[in-house]
């Protein structure tokens, strides 16, 4: 198949950037065809959470259970939330990209993190008014520079075509880090922690909300911010996260 002139610049300058500076592996750093990419070791390792899935909660079910199923953890301990999923379980291999994001403002993990996350959270994209980011306190945003909630909202949304908004959803209190704390710990930690603008209640008010956050490890920070949403008028609110702690007891991330 002959190559179309129009795509020739594009191609040429792929070729002169990947002389330079060779596309790598965001999980162990071997060389890739493509940027913002696994190798193939990299990518297995990864534990995928595809459906079936608890509607709720977003945890794997061995066999398919039906449209909108839930777990006995979800129908024990019900979450704020109405819907989540995440991409896949927090292990050492998506660990690295979440770090990357996180603490070493590599966007390239991110954009690989986005595109993974609409593929789980197709249905909830699809069905969502607006994305809205896990907000930082302006302190630790300062700390940061960088909210890599934000990153992923903005991407989701670009994928997507939904509209996303960081500027309605505000941590209010300044926070402990969550790391290491228990889920008790977490909940007391966050409470209270976050409002709405003023300004920002029309878009919430009757609307379908998708909250996007880089980890889930306990929820208490999705719950704190999904019951300023609800209190706020949302009509629904689910949670779209990258990554998935399996039901930690004293999780140190």
């Amino acid at each position: 198949m002959e190559l179309p002139l129009a795509a020739l610049p594009a191609r040429l300058w792929r070729g002169m950037v990947d002389l330079v500076a060779p596309s790598l592996c965001l999980g162990c750093g071997a060389g890739v065809g493509e940027p913002a990419s696994l190798c193939l070791a990299c990518w297995s390792a990864l534990q995928h959470l595809d459906e079936p899935v608890c509607d709720a909660l977003g945890t794997p079910f061995a066999y398919d259970q039906g449209e909108g199923a839930l777990s006995a953890a979800a129908l024990s301990d019900p979450p704020l939330w109405d819907r989540s999923r995440a991409a896949v379980i927090f292990d050492e291999t998506s660990g690295r990209l979440v770090h990357a994001l996180k603490y070493q403002d590599r966007q390239e993990a991110g954009l690989l993190m986005a595109r993974m996350m609409a593929r789980a959270g197709r249905r909830l994209l699809a069905e969502a008014d607006v994305i809205l980011p896990v907000p930082l306190h302006r302190f630790r945003l300062w700390q940061r520079r960088f909210n890599q909630s934000a990153f992923l909202a903005q991407q989701l949304s670009r994928i997507s075509a939904t509209p996303w908004r960081h500027d309605v959803l505000i941590r209010v209190r300044r926070t402990r880090a969550q790391v290491g704390l228990d889920q008790a710990e977490r909940r007391s930690n966050v409470k209270g922690a976050f409002q709405l603008r003023p300004e920002g209640l029309a878009a919430v008010s009757g609307k379908c909300v998708l909250l996007v956050d880089d980890v889930r490890t306990t929820g208490a920070t999705a719950e704190a911010c999904t019951q300023a949403l609800k209190k706020a008028g949302a009509a629904r609110v689910s949670l779209l996260s990258f990554a998935l702690v399996p039901a930690p007891a004293k999780p140190h991330i």
